[in-house]
C-alpha cells in the first residue's frame, strides 16, 4: 500500500511557489521588476544562519559581465531574503541545495556546467563543514547556483515570485505554517495534497492540546493480558484514529490488536500486534512535533523533479523501500537497506543502464583506510579468508577488491546508475537485515531483498535474458557486464511523512536526521 505515495508524488511537474511552468509556455520573469529588499528578515527569524555581502554579488555581477536582466533577477532574489545565504548554510550545503541539483541535472542540458557540478559533488561528500560567511569559495558557490536557479527558470518559464520562493526565506509559526498550507491549490500540488487530511487532522488535535504521555515502563504486551497502561494507550490510539470504539477497560482486545497493528504499520514497524517501547516511543512523541514532521515533508514534495514516462524506480530511504512503476502503475514493491549513519546514502537520481552480474567488490578507499588496513595488521591471513585480492597501490595505499564469489559484499549481482557518489543497487548475503524495521546498515549502497526480481524488470526488453540465463550468470563467479536496452530512471528520496491511497498516514523515524535540521529552519 506504501507505493502510491510516491506514485502521487511523481505524478506531477513541481510547480507554484516552488517550480517553474512547463517548457512551452512564455517567460514572464522580466527585467524590470525588482523585489524591494525585506529588511524585515533578521539573524533571529532567517531560515538560514548565513547572510552575504551586498558587494559580493555586484562584484560577482561585474566579474561575470552578466546583462543587467540577469543581474536584476540576482538583486532581486537577493532583496527578497534580505542576502540570507539560499544554498548554503553553516554546515555545508543544504537539502534545497541537492534537491535543486537533481532537478536542474534532470531537466537541463548540463555540459557547460561541469565545474560547479564536481564543486558539488565534493561538498555533499562532505560529512562535517564549518562554513563562514566570508569564505569566498563558498559565496563564489552561492552565487554560481543562484544565476544556475535563473537559467532554470529562463528556459522553463515562471515568475519572479515563483523563482524568489524556490527555498524558504524566515522562520515561521507552526500553526500559521499549516494553515497556509491548507490552502495550498490541490492542483498544484497533488502531492502535498495527499496529506492535507492527516495536516488537518493534526493541526485540530494540537490545537486541543495534543495527546498524554503513555507510562514508557512497559516493556511488551500481547492482546489477552491486562494493565493500567492499556487505557492509557487506548485513550492515545483514539485521539489519532487507530482505535475506533470507545473502551476504557484495561484488558488487550481483539480491536485494540487491530488499532496496534494499523499503529504499527504507519509507524514503520512489523504488524505482529505487540506493544513494547519501541511503539510506546513513537506514541509519546508529541502531537506538536507529528504536526511539524507533516509539514516538513510537504515543503520536502514540492522539489521533485518531472514524472518521466514508461519504468522508473524510486527509493524512500526512511521507509527502507523500493518502489517500482511503469507509466505510473505500481509493478513491485522491496525492501532494501540503505545507508547507515555515517555512510548516509545520498539523495540523487540518475538512470539505471547497467547489470553487472557476479561482480567484483571494488573496495573504497575510505573502507580499505579505515577497516581493511586495521583488519590485515591483526590477521595476515585476512584477504585470503575473505576472498580478496590487492590489484596495486595509489598513494600509498592498497587498491583491494573481493572476487566474486557466494560471500562477496555485494552478492551475486549489482545495477548501476551512473552517479558522483559511487551508489548502486546490489544483492547480499546478508539476508538477516531485511527482517528488521531499521535497515540503515549498508556503506552508502543500496542493497536489494530481491535481486533476481530487478534482474528480469530491466532486462525484460532483452528477451535473450531469461529466468535461466539470469540464474546462470548470478552464479557464473566470472563477472559480467550487461547493458540495459532502455535505462530506467531512478530517484532517491527522503520522505519520514506520507499518505497512502487507503488513507494510511505514514510517520517513520528520521533515520538521517534531516527532519532536525528542517525543523530548526522552519519553525
Amino acid at each position: 500500500m506504501r507505493y502510491l505515495f510516491l506514485l502521487t508524488l511523481l505524478a506531477y511537474l513541481i510547480s507554484g511557489c516552488n517550480t517553474p511552468s512547463s517548457p512551452d509556455k512564455t517567460e514572464v520573469v522580466t527585467a524590470e521588476v525588482i523585489t524591494p529588499r525585506n529588511t524585515a528578515i533578521t539573524h533571529e527569524n532567517a531560515y538560514n544562519d548565513l547572510f552575504l555581502d551586498s558587494v559580493a554579488l555586484s562584484g560577482f555581477i561585474a566579474k561575470r559581465q552578466l546583462n543587467d536582466s540577469v543581474a536584476n533577477r540576482l538583486r532581486s532574489f537577493y532583496n527578497a531574503r534580505n542576502y540570507q545565504f539560499a544554498w548554503i548554510d553553516s554546515r555545508g550545503l543544504t537539502e534545497e541545495a541537492a534537491a535543486f541539483r537533481s532537478l536542474f541535472n534532470q531537466s537541463t542540458d548540463t555540459a557547460g556546467d561541469k565545474p560547479l557540478n564536481n564543486k558539488l559533488d565534493r561538498l555533499l561528500e562532505e560529512d562535517s563543514m564549518q562554513v563562514k560567511a566570508s569564505d569566498p569559495d563558498m559565496i563564489q558557490t552561492e552565487l554560481m547556483l543562484t544565476w544556475r536557479l535563473v537559467r532554470y527558470f529562463r528556459q522553463n518559464g515562471g515568475t519572479v515570485e515563483q523563482m524568489e520562493h524556490m527555498v524558504p526565506m524566515q522562520k515561521q509559526d507552526m500553526m500559521v505554517t499549516a494553515d497556509s498550507m491548507l490552502h495550498t491549490s490541490e492542483q498544484q500540488y497533488p502531492a502535498v495534497a495527499a496529506l492535507k487530511p492527516a495536516l488537518r487532522q493534526y493541526r485540530d488535535i494540537v490545537k486541543k492540546g495534543g495527546w498524554a504521555s503513555v507510562d514508557s515502563s512497559v516493556k511488551s504486551l500481547k492482546k489477552g493480558q491486562s494493565s493500567p497502561v492499556i487505557i492509557a494507550i487506548k485513550n492515545r490510539l483514539a485521539i489519532t484514529g487507530e482505535l475506533r470504539e470507545k473502551d476504557s477497560s484495561a484488558l488487550f482486545t481483539d480491536e485494540l490488536e487491530t488499532a496496534i497493528n494499523k499503529f504499527r504499520n504507519g509507524h514503520g514497524y512489523t504488524e505482529n500486534g505487540v506493544i513494547n517501547d519501541t511503539v510506546i516511543q513513537a506514541m509519546n512523541v508529541p502531537a506538536v512535533e507529528r504536526l511539524k514532521q507533516l509539514l516538513i515533508n510537504m515543503q520536502r514534495m514540492k522539489w521533485l523533479p518531472a514524472t518521466p514516462k514508461g519504468k522508473l524506480i524510486v527509493v524512500n530511504i526512511p521507509a527502507f523501500m523500493l518502489h517500482v512503476t511503469d507509466n505510473g502503475k505500481k509493478v513491485f514493491d522491496m525492501p532494501i537497506v540503505v545507508g547507515k549513519e555515517g555512510h548516509s546514502t545520498t539523495m540523487f537520481s540518475g538512470k539505471l543502464n547497467q547489470v553487472v552480474f557476479s561482480p567484483y567488490w571494488n573496495i573504497p578507499r575510505s573502507i580499505v583506510r579505515k577497516e581493511i588496513l586495521p583488519a590485515m595488521s591483526r590477521n595476515s591471513g585476512y584477504l585470503a579468508r575473505k576472498n580478496m585480492e590487492i590489484t596495486g597501490h595509489v598513494n600509498g595505499l592498497p587498491v583491494i577488491r573481493q572476487r566474486p564469489g557466494a560471500h562477496n559484499a555485494l552478492g551475486r549481482v549489482k545495477f548501476l546508475f551512473p552517479n558522483s557518489f559511487n551508489i548502486y543497487f546490489h544483492d547480499t548475503p546478508e539476508k538477516r537485515l531485511f527482517s528488521r524495521d531499521n535497515r540503515a546498515y549498508s556503506h552508502g549502497c543500496i542493497r536489494l531483498k530481491d535481486p533476481v526480481e530487478m534482474a528480469r524488470f530491466v532486462l525484460e526488453d532483452s528477451p535473450q535474458w531469461t529466468d535461466e540465463k539470469i540464474d546462470e550468470a548470478m552464479n557464473a563467479g566470472k563477472q559480467k557486464y550487461v547493458a540495459v536496452k532502455h535505462p530506467v530512471p531512478v530517484i532517491i528520496t527522503y520522505f519520514t511523512a506520507w499518505g497512502d491511497e487507503d488513507g494510511t498516514l505514514h510517520l517513520v523515524p528520521d533515520v538521517y536526521g534531516h527532519d532536525a535540521v528542517m525543523k530548526q529552519k522552519m519553525f
